[in-house]
């Protein structure tokens, strides 16, 4: 497979695209294969942890919140796979970024910020020629797209941005946001979703967020996101 050759490149994406390109030659039955790409792909996201360690459980973490959002809203079998592949591996366009963006975690100058808005685009041309990955290379490259159009790398707005990729946004979000001093995770989680619900019509899709806040508003399920990881990547 060739790939367009970056200048800036983490040399763990040659072994993420070796295991990805072993996982897209299985020839398998479809309830077996999304079973088995499931399980490497958890694999090939532990690469990225490896390669990214200050996010480390990132991608998993909203793999679950993600298929949560998910299933709640009717997604099929198929779409819930494929929102799942994503969210495991929409951080990989980090590792096309010079090393100093991919792990400044300082605010950004003008010129940083939009280098750093590429790596959505990157990251879904990276995955796309894996036949597995297609959908899912969609939602990756959509995932920072914004419900009121001012988003990147395309602009889109409202529902001509994927569903799933609306979804994505909103788990890679819940998962990102920082509370400082906060060490309860139940009241780290209600925070997170206040911020949400403010950005809810601007940023995120305002039908989405309610969905999630019911789904982690429930009694003790906001600070079991651990175990729901586990549970919920098994589907």
């Amino acid at each position: 497979m060739e790939q367009r050759v970056c200048e800036h490149i983490h040399p763990g994406i040659i072994t993420m695209q070796a295991m990805l390109r072993k996982i897209d030659r299985l020839r398998l039955p479809v309830a077996s294969r999304r079973d088995v790409e499931s399980i490497l792909v958890r694999q090939v996201s532990k690469e990225l942890d490896r390669a990214l360690p200050w996010q480390t459980g990132h991608g998993r973490r909203t793999a679950a919140i993600s298929l949560l959002v998910g299933q709640a809203v009717g997604l099929t079998l198929g779409e819930l796979h494929d929102l799942k592949l994503a969210a495991l591996l929409h951080d990989i366009g980090l590792l096309m970024l010079p090393t100093h963006l991919a792990k400044n975690r300082d605010p950004l100058k003008p010129e940083a910020y939009v280098a750093i808005q590429n790596h959505s685009r990157l990251g879904a041309t990276l995955l796309e020629p894996f036949s597995f990955l297609r959908e899912a290379s969609i939602l990756i490259a959509h995932h920072h797209e914004r419900w009121d159009g001012s988003g990147y790398p395309y602009g889109i707005r409202g529902e001509f941005v994927p569903l799933g990729a609306r979804i994505l946004a909103i788990a890679d979000a819940f998962d990102a946001i920082q509370v400082p001093d906060v060490p309860c995770p139940n009241t780290r989680s209600k925070i997170a979703l206040r911020i949400l619900l403010v950005a809810s019509g601007t940023q995120f899709d305002p039908t989405l967020v309610p969905v999630l806040c019911r789904l982690l508003g429930q009694s003790g399920a906001s600070s079991q996101v651990g175990q729901l990881t586990e549970e919920s990547l098994s589907l």
